[in-house]
Formats: C-alpha cells, sequence, structure tokens
C-alpha cells in the first residue's frame, strides 16, 4: 500500500521522495509506506484550510453538522473495512478494535452533532450579544494508540464550530487516517475543510506548531513531546489544547462486600490491559485496603490468565502485541524496574513471550511502592501495579501521588461515599463502582496529563472564540 497526501480536496503527492514504513506488529513484516512529508507540504495544506475557511465558517450550524453526521455515516458504513487496517497496523484485538477505535469515533462524531443543535452560538446579555465562532485553522496531531478516535474526537468539533484542520497523524498507524480522508471525501466535505498530511513529528508536527496561519494546535500524544508543541506554539502565541499520559487509579474501599471486591478486581484487570495497556485512561494502579492485599492478588492473577497474548485477528484475543519493537522493549523494562525495585510479581515475565510479534505477558505486581518508578510513571503497556493502602484518607493520597490526572475509579458499598472520594480525586473522568462511558462527557487533564477538553458540547468549547458585540 502507498499512500500520499489529501489536501484541498484531492489526493497528491508529496514534495518529500522519503517514504516511511509501516509493520504489523503481530507479524513483524512491512505492510505499506507512507509519505515522509516536509515542512511544504504543511504550507501547502495550511493554505489550503485558510482558503476554505471564510466559506465554511459562515456556513449556517447545522449544515456544518450535516456534512459531520454524513461522515460518521460513511464511517459506519465501512466500520468492518476500518477495522481490519486497526488491527493490522496497531494490532488491538478484533473484538475491541471494532467497538473501542472504530465504534468509539463514530460516537465522537455523532456526539458533536448532537451538541451543535444546543449549542449557544449566540446569546443576549444585557446589552452586549455573545457570539460564539470558530478559533480558525485547527492543526490536530494525534498518536497511534486510536489512530480513529484520537482524530474523530478533534476534527467533529472543530469542523460544526466551523474551523477547518490540518490533521498529521501517527507514522505509525497512517493507514486508519487515509481511511478517514478517504471517508471526509465521500462525504462531500468541502474542499480544503480537512487537510491530511503524513509524516515524522519533528518534521510534520513541528511545522504545524510554529505555523504563524495555523490558529490552534490540538495534540493528543506523549508529556514529552506535548511540551515541545507548548514551546514551539508560544512563539505565535496560539491556543493549545494537550491530551497528555495518564497513571489512572482503581480505588477499592473498605466497605466492600466479598462479592463486589470480587467484581471489582477483574474489572480493573480489564481496564488496564484494554488495548494491550496503550491507552492514555488505563487503570494501571489498582488501591487496596491491605487487609485484602493477599485477595486482591489471587483475583487479578486469575483475571490476567484471561488475557494470553494472541493474534488480534482471531475474534477470542483479549491482548494483541504492542505497537512497535521499541515499544515492547520500554514495557519490559518497566517490568525489569519493578522486579528490581522489589515489587512482587505476581503475573507476567520479565521476558517477551518466545513467539513472532511484539508481545508482552500480561503483568501484574503487588506490593508495589507507591514512590516506585512503576507507580510513578506511565508504562503503556500491561501492567498493573497493586498497592496497599491503610486508611481510606492514604488511598486518596495514592490516588492522586503523581503527576498525571486524567482517568481513575472508585468502588464502595455505599455509592455515595464513592462519588465523595471521587470528588477528592484530582482527574477528569472517574468511574464510580463501574459506571458506564458518557460520550457526551468531558474528556482531558488534570495537571501534567494536560489542558483543553473533549467530548460532546464541552469539545466545542476549545475551538470557539467568544466575541461581544455591544449594542
Amino acid at each position: 500500500m502507498t499512500l500520499d497526501l489529501y489536501v484541498d480536496g484531492t489526493w497528491s503527492a508529496s514534495t518529500s521522495a522519503e517514504r516511511i514504513d509501516v509493520v504489523n506488529p503481530t507479524t513483524e513484516e512491512r505492510i505499506g509506506d507512507v509519505p515522509a512529508g516536509a515542512a511544504a507540504d504543511v504550507d501547502v495544506a495550511v493554505a489550503a484550510a485558510r482558503r476554505a475557511l471564510e466559506q465554511w465558517s459562515q456556513t449556517a450550524p447545522h449544515t456544518r453538522a450535516e456534512f459531520v453526521s454524513r461522515l460518521a455515516d460513511e464511517l459506519e458504513r465501512r466500520q468492518e473495512e476500518i477495522t481490519d487496517i486497526v488491527v493490522a497496523e496497531v494490532g488491538t484485538p478484533r473484538r475491541v478494535a471494532r467497538w473501542a477505535q472504530i465504534g468509539l469515533g463514530i460516537v465522537d462524531l455523532r456526539e458533536a452533532v448532537t451538541a451543535a443543535r444546543d449549542f449557544p452560538w449566540e446569546e443576549q446579555l444585557r446589552n452586549s450579544l455573545i457570539v460564539r465562532e470558530p478559533v480558525g485553522v485547527i492543526g490536530c496531531i494525534t498518536p497511534w494508540n486510536y489512530p480513529l478516535h484520537q482524530i474523530t474526537a478533534k476534527i467533529g468539533a472543530a469542523l460544526v464550530t466551523g474551523c477547518t484542520v490540518v490533521v498529521k497523524a501517527s507514522e505509525v498507524a497512517p493507514f486508519t487516517a487515509h481511511a478517514l480522508a478517504e471517508a471526509v471525501d465521500a462525504a462531500g466535505v468541502p474542499a480544503g475543510v480537512f487537510n491530511l498530511v503524513h509524516g515524522y513529528g519533528p518534521i510534520v508536527g513541528e511545522a504545524i506548531a510554529i505555523h504563524p496561519d495555523i490558529d490552534m494546535v490540538s495534540f493528543t500524544g506523549s508529556n514529552s513531546v506535548g511540551k515541545r508543541v507548548l514551546e514551539l506554539a508560544a512563539g505565535t502565541v496560539k491556543r493549545v489544547s494537550v491530551e497528555l499520559g495518564g497513571k489512572s487509579a482503581a480505588v477499592l474501599l473498605d466497605d466492600l462486600s466479598d462479592e463486589e471486591f470480587g467484581k471489582a478486581v477483574p474489572y480493573t484487570v480489564r481496564a488496564c490491559y484494554m488495548n494491550g495497556g496503550q491507552s492514555c485512561n488505563a487503570q494501571t494502579r489498582l488501591v487496596v485496603p491491605r487487609s485484602r492485599l493477599a485477595e486482591a492478588e489471587k483475583l487479578a492473577a486469575k483475571a490476567a490468565a484471561a488475557y494470553a497474548p494472541g493474534d488480534p485477528a482471531d475474534g477470542d484475543t483479549k491482548l494483541g502485541p504492542m505497537v512497535t519493537a521499541s515499544q515492547r522493549e520500554r514495557v519490559l523494562d518497566y517490568i525489569r524496574a519493578g522486579v528490581k525495585e522489589g515489587a512482587k510479581l505476581v503475573a507476567g515475565s520479565v521476558d517477551a513471550p518466545a513467539r513472532t510479534g511484539f508481545f508482552v505477558e500480561p503483568t501484574v505486581f503487588s506490593e508495589v511502592d507507591p514512590d516506585s518508578t512503576i507507580a510513578q510513571e506511565e508504562i503503556f503497556g500491561p501492567v498493573l501495579s497493586i498497592i496497599a493502602y491503610d486508611t481510606p484518607e492514604q488511598a486518596i493520597e495514592i490516588a492522586n501521588g503523581t503527576i498525571f490526572g486524567i482517568a481513575g475509579a472508585v468502588w464502595s458499598g455505599d455509592p455515595e461515599r464513592a462519588k465523595s472520594v471521587a470528588r477528592r480525586m484530582r482527574a477528569t473522568q472517574i468511574e464510580v463502582n463501574g459506571g458506564k462511558f458518557n460520550g457526551a462527557a468531558p474528556f482531558g487533564g488534570f495537571k501534567q496529563s494536560g489542558h483543553g477538553r473533549e467530548g460532546g458540547a464541552f469539545g466545542l468549547e476549545e475551538f470557539v472564540e467568544i466575541k461581544s458585540l455591544q449594542l
């Protein structure tokens, strides 16, 4: 598969002759390539987005929303095809990819459409008319772990608010973004409103961050790269929204019955291991009463045993490979660090399975020091740390005791007590007793997990400027 750039409504060649190979993490075989785009490609894409902005921004919100709705329909029509692409380039098990990767991307768009219907585009405040209008041209820099959702979460809100976009998808998993661009074209989105430039972050990503004709950058990725984007964007004082790393804690309070505890532990294992643990909101810390530590170990080890690494194309597989060889080694280095620092290895191995593919054994540590490396740093793999506490107050301190704050969970026999603890956790999205996902609710970060929100009307707010007409 050889891809080009999607700019101004057409597929075009990059100004760079360099190509980037894409590797299937299960087979370790090359499955295609994409252009290693250049700063000149960004210039062309930004110019197209700028030309399209005037007409698109003046298009009625309900008309813009209709285009986004058509895009959601097109993705839904191609759901099986795009699922296959995600399985091949990311290694997400098919049973997860269809709903968590593609399905969530469709939800992003539909929630943006729904939010647009009741959004306060204009409102009267005494003698002033308050107007919400588009920020302008948006640079979207997205990661590989959810290659559709991380784009749709941005463009759904950006497009309905009247912004135009230039997307830089991850070079590790670019084929999903290509499929999205095809869907954009099929949905009839006007030329220049959506543009896609492939390439490396230090080239294409940085060109977006510094570009004087880009009004805002929406970035999702690692903390180190996020800080770099913020530094570069400061030169033109553009708005920046960043969604970065996480080290989410699931706090099991001391009033859980045996049945409730028996439900909460395997639920947390699943929330840790989904997408191979390659999720910013993965619940990687299980915080339990010290008196129930041994019980938690047994339940977590039993749950982890159901996540034997396997072919993600197989419908029964729950745990696929890490996305790249370097990501596998990174995760294994963290597991070795956990052993070296004295944590108890309950399940898993410091070595990769003896098979083709970038696999890591599902891992559970216990007796983890809350200040240790594996309890503090984002591993981005199937590694769960069980941490014991002596008092509920200490449990909250442990949950809040990292630089991150993106998600978490609380389990209690008393729902009101659970909500009380959730209110004290410094993170954006807290599950209470296994509460269900809500696509209209805000998602983003506290502390070094970032700033800005995605989802529903909260996502729309990120892409509007507020103007006052004094009457």
